[in-house]
């Protein structure tokens, strides 16, 4: 009886040893091994069961990383404030000095102006008294060469300089008898007693042997009737001429060639150039064509030349 208390006692200790061996491998309490290995047993069938979807759901999220983005470094700025706006004091012109004559003027002076500005080559035109755009031109031309305020007005300092450097201009000079330079005179207007008349500056001269008696302004014809040129000789002369073909008056009227004549034209006092004759030589003073009339014979010569 004894022999099988030991048996029964060792039978117990192996059984507890296994029991205490079972329970430090599995780290359970002894008496839920069983029930460990149930619940095993348990959440292996449910997981067959679950779907994809459910074992998707159960499935931990991975962690969610942002992709990292390549920045550039910034470049250093090249960019320079600007300098402030530097502000330059306003300088204030100079008041012109007062004229002495200026556009508009008329008088014996003006044409003492006009006279020595013709001189130099600024004035081109002969003397007229008037001050208008042509001297206004001449004078700021004088003004600009010689380094003075150019305003077209003749002040003091710019005249008494252009005094300086011209002549007093005689009568001859202020008082032209005609509004162009004379041409020079043909070399067949140089003997005898000659109607001596330029195309080219628009003037009669009445020579004798070479010397100018009396000039004049003159217009001719158009470029349809246009007056002839050559060297002629005064056919007849007729004061109170009336025109045959316009029936227009042609006082004064010295007849050279054909039905061309020398005579008064009150059209071209009135019109100037603007006009034109039918080929006779328009004279447009009166005193002037009437003196010449009262001394010119026929058998006069008569040079019309460009």
């Amino acid at each position: 009886m004894r022999q099988i208390s030991v048996s029964v006692v060792r039978a117990t200790l192996a059984a507890v040893a296994a029991a205490a061996v079972t329970t430090a491998a599995t780290g359970c309490e002894p008496d839920t091994v069983q029930g460990s290995a149930s619940r095993s047993a348990s959440a292996t069938e449910q997981h067959k069961r679950s779907t994809p979807q459910q074992r998707t759901r159960e499935a931990p999220e991975p962690a969610r990383t942002t992709p990292r983005t390549h920045r550039p470094k910034p470049k250093p700025s090249t960019h320079r404030p600007a300098p402030p706006k530097r502000t330059w004091p306003t300088r204030t012109a100079k008041p012109l000095p007062p004229p002495v004559l200026a556009a508009g003027a008329r008088s014996e002076t003006v044409r003492e102006l006009q006279a020595r500005l013709h001189q130099l080559g600024l004035f081109t035109r002969q003397p007229t008294g008037y001050y208008g755009s042509v001297t206004s031109a001449a004078v700021s031309a004088f003004q600009r060469g010689h380094g003075r305020p150019v305003s077209g007005s003749l002040d003091a300092k710019t005249w008494s300089k252009l005094r300086d450097l011209t002549e007093r201009p005689n009568r001859d000079a202020m008082y032209p008898p005609t509004s162009h330079p004379m041409a020079k005179p043909d070399a067949r207007c140089l003997t005898g007693r000659t109607l001596c008349i330029s195309k080219s500056s628009r003037t009669l001269a009445w020579m004798v042997n070479g010397k100018v008696v009396a000039a004049m302004d003159v217009r001719f014809g158009s470029q349809y009737t246009p007056t002839r040129e050559g060297t002629f000789k005064v056919d007849f002369k007729s004061r109170d001429h009336v025109s045959t073909i316009y029936d227009s008056p042609m006082p004064y009227a010295l007849f050279f060639s054909g039905g061309q004549a020398i005579h008064y034209s009150s059209d071209f006092a009135a019109r100037g150039y603007s006009g034109a004759s039918h080929g006779c030589v328009n004279v447009r003073d009166e005193k002037k064509i009437a003196a010449v009339f009262a001394q010119v014979k026929a058998g006069d010569k008569v040079v019309v030349y460009r």
